[in-house]
């Protein structure tokens, strides 16, 4: 019977979490008492809140509890605790490089705009990483709900700040609702300032999502791409190109992508060569951080060996230096080695 080693000492990157959904249930039960701001019962419940985002009424529900509790992130010290924290549950669960997803636009109108408020933001990694050890870095998100024109001040001032700890360019939201084209530019923008492409697409929508994100925005990367597992010359296109897919398994279920965790295609895609990123997208809201997202691969019949291999994969997806990487998966064959 093969050893079953300790997921959380096993090396990896984790390349999918957002920034306000990274936070502790117990911090935002702290942060809305301090700035008097009243949460619902489903944040206030002990146990994630029940989601099913397959329809608009569902999306528009989660949107509502990330909102409300991105609201009581007000001050730079909430940054600070809120990334603080991020790194500590991250290094817990073995991840030696994170790269958090932010839009700083959401923030900017507590935190005297939106250069002070990517300052702020760069400023709590900076010390974050110090503080813990673990390589950080920030993806800026544009909002697919908002105009283009939005999306390209934000890739303009994501390209500013590439060389104080801003890695890559994503798009969030829900993406049944705008094309990806309509942000062809500011993906070109983020491009050819350096920037990694990073959108999201193949959570809500089907395989047509990631071929717009491969297609229209050039994505080096994307956010989900689980759905991807439908259409076999996708899997191959994706396979082919090294298109790495930050699949977060436990959000698929909660959101109800798909019913059961075994019913994520992960053995689909890691069959068809795909490399994945296991990512935990919103903790505060789905209940698992990053060592679960392993876990429920374990659960599908991954070995460790192949576990391994998955942790190689998020590590060679990520923008980490090289040599960060080379410690990282050195660290990784340590961990089935030993």
């Amino acid at each position: 019977m093969e050893h079953v080693r300790d997921i959380s000492q096993l090396p990896k990157a984790h390349l999918h979490l957002h920034f306000t959904g990274s936070m502790r249930p117990a911090t935002l039960l702290e942060m809305a008492d301090r700035h008097g701001v009243h949460l619902p019962e489903a944040l206030t419940g002990g146990e994630p809140p029940r989601l099913r985002a397959t329809d608009e009424r569902g999306w528009f529900r989660f949107q509502r509890l990330y909102d409300i509790a991105r609201s009581c992130l007000r001050t730079p010290e909430d940054i600070q605790r809120l990334v603080r924290e991020a790194a500590q549950e991250d290094v817990r669960d073995g991840s030696g490089w994170l790269e958090i997803q932010v839009d700083p636009t959401s923030y900017a109108p507590l935190l005297g705009g939106l250069i002070p408020a990517l300052e702020i933001i760069l400023d709590a990694v900076d010390a974050a990483s110090r503080e813990t050890g673990l390589g950080m870095r920030v993806v800026v998100a544009a909002n697919r709900m908002k105009h283009p024109l939005d999306a390209r001040t934000l890739a303009r001032l994501a390209v500013r700040y590439a060389d104080a700890g801003v890695v890559g360019f994503g798009l969030s939201n829900d993406e049944r609702r705008g094309m990806a084209r309509d942000f062809d530019r500011a993906f070109a923008i983020a491009r050819d300032g350096g920037l990694l492409a990073a959108p999201h697409g193949g959570e809500l929508s089907g395989p047509s999502s990631v071929r717009d994100c491969l297609d229209d925005l050039h994505a080096a990367r994307i956010g989900h791409g689980v759905r991807a597992a439908e259409d076999p010359r996708l899997l191959r296109r994706l396979a082919d190109r090294g298109v790495t897919c930050e699949v977060c398994p436990a959000s698929n279920v909660a959101l109800g992508v798909y019913e059961k965790p075994e019913d994520v295609p992960l053995r689909r895609l890691y069959e068809a060569g795909v490399p994945m990123a296991l990512g935990a997208d919103d903790p505060l809201l789905f209940g698992s951080r990053l060592a679960d997202q392993y876990e429920l691969a374990r659960a599908q019949g991954f070995t460790d060996a192949e576990l391994a291999e998955l942790a190689r994969q998020s590590v060679r997806g990520s923008a980490a230096p090289t040599d960060v990487q080379r410690k990282l998966l050195a660290g990784v064959d340590d961990w089935l080695s030993g």
